[in-house]
């Protein structure tokens, strides 16, 4: 009896690279002794419907689309009752984040050859209140990077495009007076930005400290960013953004933690994995301890990965898209 797989796609994302694949990367699915059932979504949120509904009836799930086709379809996995099932996901979004972090190629038929060859490896799911996220819950002046940076400009010249994007933004900022517990580490003031992030790669770029990052270890990276007072604040943030270097940089807070409380005198407007999730004043961010199963090329690749992660970050990147009808 053959085992039955679910294939979510989103089909305005990475529309041309997916559409030229879809045959080769069914007929792979079918080699490894599946029987394929493809379900193009219509909005954001059909991935997590589909999921939760009826994710529980397969063997695996699989998700083409960007991050955010990811992060509905692992919303609708941590709400689909005891049974769950291994999830795959080909990456055909513009920045995959994601995908980077956990060396899944972005060439769709290779990525679903990784699927079928790979082994189940268990990742953390962060959790913003009732909202769960994949690799980042983020406020402030940076959290829409991804998708306001010009597509023809990604085009040109790949991540260094969000680079200038963050530097331009960087002088139109608004701050926010509060009080953030992380594990018992307590920071108060006004912050221009914050990002929980459980990722080797934001907006493209690597995390700082990324070679100490794990993404099974049920920690997350932290990394909030003060209100600059006077010009040589506003040079010093400058400096740590564009040289990834904020050792001894007084204007960042880092630290790892599980569980972080955030208490803010007024609204504050965050994302997760690149999507609004709504205005807060108190939330509660936790870490899911190696809550999904994820299908990868091999399990050492959650401890092997940084060195590779490395090197690839070290090449030029290849953006491949058109801008979606909804986000990735």
């Amino acid at each position: 009896m053959k085992k039955k797989l679910l294939f979510i796609i989103n089909p305005k994302a990475g529309r041309t690279a997916v559409r030229n694949d879809l045959f080769e990367i069914i007929v792979a699915f079918s080699k490894a002794g599946y029987e394929v059932v493809v379900y193009p979504t219509t909005g954001p949120t059909d991935a997590e419907r589909k999921m939760s509904e009826e994710g529980a009836l397969y063997d695996l799930v699989v998700c083409a689309g960007g991050d955010g086709t990811l992060q509905n379809t692992i919303s609708g996995y941590m709400n689909m009752g005891t049974k769950k099932v291994p999830i795959g996901y080909i990456p055909v979004g513009t920045t995959n984040d994601f995908a980077r972090s956990l060396r899944i190629s972005r060439k769709p038929l290779e990525a679903a050859i990784q699927i079928v060859k790979g082994e189940e490896c268990f990742i953390d799911v962060g959790k913003l209140n009732e909202k769960y996220f994949m690799y980042i819950a983020a406020f402030g002046i940076f959290t829409d990077i991804s998708y306001n940076t010009k597509q023809s400009l990604k085009k040109v010249i790949g991540h260094s495009a969000y680079l200038l994007e963050a530097v331009r933004n960087l002088g139109n900022f608004k701050s926010y007076r509060l009080k953030a517990d992380f594990d018992g580490a307590v920071i108060t003031g006004d912050y221009i930005f914050g990002m929980i992030t459980n990722s080797y790669s934001v907006a493209g770029f690597r995390v700082r400290g990324s070679a100490h990052v794990a993404l099974d270890d049920g920690k997350f990276d932290c990394l909030f960013i003060k209100s600059p007072q006077n010009v040589a604040e506003f040079q010093q943030i400058l400096s740590g953004i564009v040289t990834n270097n904020i050792e001894g940089n007084e204007m960042f807070f880092d630290c790892k933690a599980s569980k972080i409380s955030v208490i803010s005198e007024e609204i504050i407007p965050w994302t997760i994995d690149g999507e609004f999730a709504g205005d807060y004043q108190n939330l509660t961010i936790s870490n899911q301890k190696q809550a999904v199963g994820i299908y990868l090329e091999n399990s050492a690749v959650l401890e092997g990965i940084t060195e590779a992660f490395n090197e690839l970050a070290a090449s030029v990147d290849e953006e491949q898209d058109e801008d979606t009808y909804y986000n990735d």
